[in-house]
């Protein structure tokens, strides 16, 4: 069940449905912070119920055992359901914002590589142009790992959202 990261840390994805009110994410955060669990990222949204959030986190089960962050999430009030997603059986998804440097030498270049991940285009400067991307952590991984020779001005990513994957 567990994916390895970029930097060869096991991570695991768990879906948290919990009560949509003020306060749910802190607390949750809180507790990951209070016990030393390393967050390597957080999405949070309501879902098609509007009294209800998902949070998606994707954990570094190197800095805690899986089971005890479960545990001490489950204790939390508010929270209603917690899913382990395998990578496998789940559709993963993130988005990428990115400015990359491209002088007009070199910008049909870039603009060639956004089209092979199938990104956008979504703002054109003198110097740079801006890209947006979305697909699965390891996709927008490789595209970010090849803009870098040409420059990355300023970068931005969600973190993973995922859903077990249709039977």
């Amino acid at each position: 069940m567990a994916s390895f990261g970029t930097s060869g840390t096991k991570l695991h994805i768990l879906s948290v449905v919990v009560e949509n009110k003020a306060g749910v994410l802190s607390r949750v955060a809180s507790l990951f912070a209070r016990r030393a669990f390393n967050i390597h990222s957080l999405a949070v949204a309501p879902t098609e119920d509007p009294a209800l959030s998902r949070i998606t986190m994707v954990v570094d089960v190197e800095s805690a055992p899986l089971e005890q962050m479960v545990m001490q999430l489950d204790k939390l009030i508010n929270v209603l359901s917690i899913t382990e997603l395998a990578p496998s059986e789940a559709v993963q998804r993130e988005l990428l914002i990115v400015t990359v440097a491209a002088d007009p030498a070199i910008r049909g270049q870039v603009i060639e590589l956004v089209g092979v991940f199938e990104g956008r285009i979504v703002s054109v400067g003198l110097e740079a142009i801006m890209v947006s991307l979305e697909g699965a952590p390891d996709k927008l991984d490789d595209f970010e790992n090849l803009l870098r020779p040409y420059g990355i001005v300023a970068i931005q990513r969600t973190g993973s959202i995922a859903l077990p994957r249709l039977q």
